[in-house]
Parts: structure tokens; sequence; C-alpha cells
């Protein structure tokens, strides 16, 4: 009653993300800051929500600031020589200027590894479980998931539509599903939920190819049709399940480049090993309290931005060229944090180099 009377007065509800938008319009939140303020109510890892609050203090912010005043340092060094086209650029100061760019190359690199890993805690991995029916798909779900999330029998065919669990691994999100057993359908039923279970398989990013290991791989390699197995090379891994009844101790070895585990969904025997794997393949690396948080476009703009570099490399001895470039990757790390400036250096330039009245 009392929102109602309010509306009525005159007042309006706010629009979604609006104080924080208010925030940012008043230079109260920069746009990466005003993101990770989102994405520390999205959180869903505790390391997350420890790297959201960093991005939120202003720490990845920082970071790309210290990148764009050293980027413009070499703007200004470089668009000076400009205006004197009939000097000769020194080769003294081309290699000082190329010495700059692979410094600055090389702590973006650092930058972007920082955001690689942050992006993974951000949205983490989405894993599929494959294979032919009753070969322990939904026990390693269940295993996985610490309880008993799926149905479980003897009877082959038994998931027929797909089961959604999220766990966590150091931190990172883990979207594990377990998709219907892939044979010839025996009916309408499990004909849809085949046809759902190989489109979940192209969208993967790691896919859990499933096996009996009282069976030989070869003889059930046939449920996964051969141009998906192709399409996913170095993010599948093969899981060898039921070890304890092949009477073999749980191991991990590679094999034509593509990884085998032997263990039991059923005792948990060799499932560290899995969980080793799918750090490997998401290429997590622990970087203590130095992850950054990033969105799909911060990753878009700092290797757009560490594209320009290289290419600027490439142009150093033509100053117009080289100096586009460096625009177009001060612009990329100007955006992360919405300032698009260019103008801005104008100032810089003649306040610090006397180029003419």
């Amino acid at each position: 009653m009392l929102l109602q009377r309010c509306l009525e007065l005159g007042a309006r509800l706010a629009e979604p993300g609006e104080f924080t938008r208010r925030a940012y319009f008043n230079d109260k939140l920069d746009l990466a800051q005003a993101e990770a303020l989102a994405d520390l109510i999205d959180a869903a890892t505790a390391q997350a929500a420890r790297s959201a609050v960093r991005s939120l203090s202003g720490d990845f912010s920082r970071t790309v600031h210290g990148l764009v005043d050293r980027l413009i340092e070499i703007r200004l060094a470089i668009e000076a020589t400009i205006d004197f086209p009939d000097e000769e650029i020194e080769t003294e100061a081309l290699i000082r200027w190329g010495d700059r760019l692979n410094r600055l190359r090389h702590d973006l690199n650092a930058v972007i590894s920082r955001a690689n890993q942050g992006s993974l805690l951000r949205d983490g991995l989405r894993v599929v479980l494959a294979g032919p029916p009753n070969v322990g798909k939904s026990s390693l779900l269940n295993r996985l998931a610490g309880e008993e999330r799926a149905i479980v029998t003897d009877i082959p065919g038994t998931t027929r539509d797909m089961l959604r669990e999220t766990i966590q691994i150091e931190g990172i999100p883990l979207h594990i599903i377990d998709t219907a057993g892939l044979r010839e359908p025996v009916d309408l039923v499990e004909k849809l939920g085949i046809e759902r279970s190989l489109r979940e398989i192209e969208q993967a990013d790691v896919v859990v190819r499933m096996a009996d290991a009282r069976t030989r791989l070869e003889e059930q390699d046939d449920s996964i049709p051969a141009h998906l197995r192709k399409d996913f090379p170095g993010r599948q891994i093969v899981v060898h399940n039921k070890c304890d009844l092949a009477g073999i101790a749980s191991h991990c070895f590679t094999e034509e480049g593509l990884v085998h585990v032997f263990l039991s969904a059923l005792t948990g025997e060799g499932m560290d090993l899995l969980r080793d794997e799918f750090l490997r393949i998401a290429g997590w690396q622990s970087h203590g309290e130095d992850v950054i948080l990033a969105r799909g476009r911060h990753l878009q703009a700092l290797n757009a931005a560490a594209n320009h570099l290289d290419q600027a490399l490439v142009e150093l001895q033509r100053s117009e060229l080289c100096a586009e470039e460096l625009r177009l990757a001060q612009d990329e790390l100007s955006s992360i944090t919405g300032e698009f400036t260019p103008d801005d250096l104008l100032g810089e330039i003649f306040s610090r180099f006397c180029i003419g009245k």
C-alpha cells in the first residue's frame, strides 16, 4: 500500500541497474567496476566473489589505466616525429620504442592470462557425459555432485533426458550434463533424448566419452558419431568406468593425443585423476588473489589491443601507421573502463612537446 501510494504521488519504480548506472554516469564507478558489481551478485563460487570484489574496488581498472598510460607515453614520442617528416628517425629511437612496446606487450599478455582465468571462474566449463547406455554416466554424475542426482539402474536406457548439475573444482564452476545413452533408439522418447544428447555434445567445452573398462573401446566407440569425435580434439576425455569390476587399478595415460582415465564411479577410485584433467583442459593455473573476473567483452578488447600492438611493432619504422595502430590499441583498452576519449591525447602532446606555436 505504501509503495502504491508513492507511485500515485508521482514516484516511479527504479529500472534494473539504475543506481549503478547513475554511479557510472556521475563518475563514482567506471564501467568495469559497474560490471564487477553485477558479477559479485551473480558469483557462483567464493573465489569468483573475491575476484569481483577486487574489480569493484578498482583493481582491474587500475591495471588497465596503467597500460593505457604507458601506451600514451609511447604514442607521444612517436606522434611527435610525424610533424617533422624531413628529419630521419634515429636508429636508437626505434630500438628504444621497440623495447618499450615489447615490454608493454609482455605485460598485456600477463593481464590477458589473468583475465582468461577469471573468465573460467565466472562462466565455468560445460562438461557433457556421453557414451552408450549402462556405462555409468549417471553414476559419474552422482559421484561428481556428491549426491544421488540421477537414477541409476542396470537397465540400459534409464536416462532418457538430460540431467544438469553444477559443481566446483578449485573454485571453477563445472556444469555437468548427463545425456541419454547413445544407441539405436527403441522408441520415440529415447530418440528425442538421443537427438538432444548429440546437440549438447556439439556445444560442450569438454566431452567425457564414457566406456566400460571391461570392454574394448573400439567396440563401444560407434556410440558417438565420427564427425563429432573429430570436432573436439584436445577437449575430450575417455573415461573407462568400472575399473573395480575389471580388476584394474585406477590410472591415466595419453595415447595419440587422447587422454584415457580408468576409474570407478561406484567406489570413487580415480576421481582425482578426472578432476585434474578437467583443470588441465580448462588451462587453469592458480594465480591466488591475482585473477581478473573478466567478461567476454573484456577479453575481446584485451586481445584486440594485443593484435594492434603486434602490428605497431611491425610498422615501427613507418610512424603514421605505427601511431594509428597504437591509437586503436588505446581505444580498445579504454573501452574496458568506458572511456572513449582519443582526443584526450591532444592535450598531452601540446603540454609535453614544443612542436609549434
